[in-house]
């Protein structure tokens, strides 16, 4: 199944892809738009184009487990992202995905405007791989 992967920002949104057989990740883009609606059209157009039949959207839970302001801002673009889509719109912790993100790019020495354009989409290339992982093992 393909699967199409949203770290939500109010910025700028990630967006990562897996292949079919569910064995590789891939960073697509990052979308800048503040809109929510206009954001979700342009999402849209990416399922179609990668012919994405799920979606898993990253949900900023707090270090305790506790949703804030944000977790509510990405529960009400779910809604917005589902009636766009047509697709099952899967939420899935993204607690510490941007730090691991941060940390690849260190170790891969990628600083300045680089940095800032790709870190959204590694991202949500970590949201994709934990949920394959966990449709794999049940993890």
């Amino acid at each position: 199944m393909i699967i199409l992967s949203v770290d939500y920002g109010r910025v700028r949104t990630g967006i990562a892809v897996c292949d079919k057989n569910e064995m590789l990740a891939s960073p697509v883009c990052v979308i800048k738009e503040v809109r929510q609606d206009v954001l979700a059209e342009k999402i849209a157009v990416l399922c179609t184009e990668k012919q994405a039949e799920l979606v898993v959207l990253g949900l900023p839970v707090n270090m305790d487990g506790s949703e804030g302001e944000s977790a509510g801002n990405v529960r009400a673009f779910s809604e917005i992202l589902s009636e766009k889509t047509g697709l099952e719109i899967v939420l899935r912790d993204e607690r510490c995905t941007t730090v691991t993100a941060y940390s690849y790019l260190n170790d891969t020495d990628t600083r300045g405007k680089k940095r800032r354009a790709v870190v959204d989409s590694v991202a949500a290339v970590i949201i994709l791989e934990d949920y394959l992982r966990y449709r794999r093992n049940g993890l």
